[in-house]
């Protein structure tokens, strides 16, 4: 399993009038956290659009606890809790500052050969650095 931490501070932007953060917002954080745990491994995902992959998300599922507010510090805790190979799932926990859980969620995605516009294997360079998590 490979679990993986990242920060964000809430802008005023992504608040909504009763000054929450906006419910969509938070599809974007999963996103952060996605981003930040591929770049931990030393691949990004501009690295993986260069080798002719790309990854679109499949499914997106997303459970609301507690509100997050302007300026809040929140931790995106993100699993994976299965080796990747053509599919690629992200599970993601959402906390505030003083370890309240507001969120949890998952993502799913597809690898996707650019040229073909089908899916396919993660690239080698890929499932090389998920050995470290997963085996071979």
């Amino acid at each position: 399993m490979f679990i993986h931490e990242t920060k964000i501070r809430i802008r005023y932007a992504e608040t909504d009038q009763m000054g929450y953060v906006y419910y969509g917002n938070y599809a974007s954080f999963y996103e952060v956290g996605r981003t930040e745990m591929l770049r931990s491994t030393g691949i990004t995902y501009k690295e993986l659009e260069e080798m002719g992959v790309m990854l679109p998300v499949t499914d997106l599922h997303c459970k609301y606890y507690q509100p997050a507010r302007y300026d809040d510090l929140l931790t995106i805790k993100t699993y994976i809790r299965e080796k990747p190979l053509v599919r690629i799932k992200f599970e993601h926990e959402i906390f505030n500052e003083v370890g309240t859980l507001l969120n949890t969620g998952s993502t799913q995605l597809v690898f996707v050969d650019m040229k073909k516009n089908r899916p396919c294997k993660a690239p080698l360079v890929f499932q090389e650095k998920m050995e470290v998590f997963f085996g071979t």
